[in-house]
This record gives C-alpha cells, structure tokens and sequence, in this order.
C-alpha cells in the first residue's frame, strides 16, 4: 500500500513553494506560475497559515472585482488546511481530496511540513501501483517468475 511518504519520495521536485500572508495576491500568482505549481502554502514564524490556489484567485478575486495587487494572501487564503500524516496511504489522500475538493494536501509529521502533495502525483502513483500489481498478475498467468 503506497503512503503519502512514499509519493513525496518519488517526485523530482520535493520542494514545497510558500509565501508569507502578508505578501500580494499578485506577488503568490507570479510566483506559482514561475515555479509551475497551483497552491502556495502560507507560512508565517514556521508555521502553516494558509493556503493559497489558483482557484482562490479564481472566485475570491477575478469574479469579485478585486486588483490581486491591492489584496493581501491572507485575505483570500484558506486557513483551515487539511492535512495528513505521511503513513495515510494514497487512498485515503484521494478520499481526503475527493470529498472536500481538494487539490493540493501538506504531510505534516506533527508540526513539521514534510511536503505537499497533488491529485497529480496521488494519480501518477495509484497507475503505477496498478501498473505493477497487472504485471504480477501476468506474470503468475504465464507461469514465469520474476
């Protein structure tokens, strides 16, 4: 059963992009499109704050008419994150994500962030576990050990 440890351990880029709360909307949309990411978790002193996706941008500021260079991250940003532990395997993240329409889950060992992962990344790594479990299956068909 793959963990959210073991997706965080197969992506390229395990960096987690953040901003501070303080920072513009604009400031957060410049950079998760230089770093090709959709969220930005917000961090303050340390800690997770916030955070902030593409989709706040979408509903909180192009639909109500506000400038993203005159609003503060934290105005629009989600501060109740959802999170989960890097032993929950990747279904429950993707029942997590599925339920309550989320795109982008920090790991958090207690207090410290460990990463951050996508519907992408939970997608990619469920495929290649069904990937290999079809192989094994073949495998045992055919008679040949692996």
């Amino acid at each position: 059963m793959t963990t959210a440890a073991d997706i965080l351990r197969s992506k390229k880029d395990q960096f987690v992009h953040t901003i501070a709360p303080t920072a513009s909307v604009y400031d957060a949309l410049v950079k998760m499109s230089e770093k090709r990411v959709g969220a930005l978790l917000v961090m303050e002193d340390g800690e997770v704050v916030g955070i902030i996706t593409e989709r706040d941008y979408a509903r909180k500021i192009a639909l109500m008419s506000r400038l993203s260079r005159e609003t503060d991250v934290s105005e629009i940003m989600t501060s109740a994150v959802m999170y989960v532990s890097p032993s929950q395997t990747s279904e429950e993240c993707m029942a997590l994500m599925t339920e309550n329409r989320l795109r982008h889950l920090p790991v958090m060992d207690g207090d410290r962030l460990l990463g951050m992962v996508s519907i992408g990344d939970l997608v990619k790594g469920i495929i290649s576990e069904q990937k290999f479990i079809i192989e094994q299956l073949e495998h045992y068909i055919s008679g040949v050990r692996a």
